[in-house]
């Protein structure tokens, strides 16, 4: 082999070894960005919130017995009346008060219970508020016993009971989802200091679902909102 051809081998030589290390350095390279991508942290963060309710629904509900129908239907009408102007001395719009249909029961149209009843005919009448003025039903509700003293039995029926809800959830979604963004983040730092590691960027994020429930069973037109993030960090050394 002469000498040109040596040199040639040498430079190729020389040229794919280069080339190996440069590919070697590359490969090194992605194998530590990989295991670096592949060390993540999972945490959660939580926001809570205590709002008063800003929706009312209240059902006023009644019963009136007696043998005359006519009679029956008579009474209920004049004690809705009674009803409704109470409500509206109250600060309830005409508008936030429904009277439904009245529903009548029939003793001798029933097949079942023996007919046992005294009375023949029991008549059910509800009149429902639905207004943004929480506190003014707050105030009514306290006030029922002057129905009472006017001869209205009021319904205390499970089926009839008051709901508070809280419809204000958009205006407070942002500053929510804010506060338990952070404190995931400070979860996460926490556990990238005790690991001996650096907190990357966010690989992931989902934002659980708001739950809005009563703060306790005395007080349902106060609320607790609730909502739980969920983030998912890299870790670097």
């Amino acid at each position: 082999m002469d000498s040109k051809s040596i040199a040639s081998s040498v430079i190729i030589a020389v040229g794919i070894a280069g080339g190996l290390g440069v590919l070697g350095t590359q490969i090194d390279g992605a194998v530590g960005r990989f295991v670096d991508r592949d060390r993540v942290v999972t945490v959660k963060g939580l926001a809570e919130q205590q709002v008063p309710a800003d929706r009312a629904i209240w059902p006023v509900s009644f019963r009136e017995l007696g043998n005359d129908l006519q009679e029956v239907y008579q009474r209920m009408n004049d004690k809705t009346a009674v009803i409704v102007a109470f409500l509206k001395a109250g600060g309830i719009d005409e508008k936030e008060i429904t009277v439904s249909v009245p529903n009548v029961d029939d003793a001798q149209a029933n097949n079942y219970g023996g007919n046992q009843r005294a009375m023949r005919y029991a008549l059910t009448q509800t009149v429902t508020v639905s207004t943004d003025k929480v506190q003014a039903v707050l105030e009514l509700m306290q006030k029922q016993s002057e129905l009472i003293g006017k001869g209205i039995t009021l319904a205390n029926d499970y089926s009839y009971r008051t709901r508070f809800d809280f419809t204000g959830l958009n205006s407070i979604k942002p500053k929510m989802i804010e506060t338990a963004t952070v404190n995931a983040r400070e979860a996460a730092q926490k556990f990238a200091q005790d690991s001996g590691s650096t907190l990357g960027k966010i690989r992931r994020a989902s934002q659980g679902q708001f739950s809005i429930y009563d703060r306790d069973t005395n007080t349902p037109y106060i609320k607790n909102v609730r909502v739980v993030t969920t983030v998912e960090y890299f870790l670097k050394d």
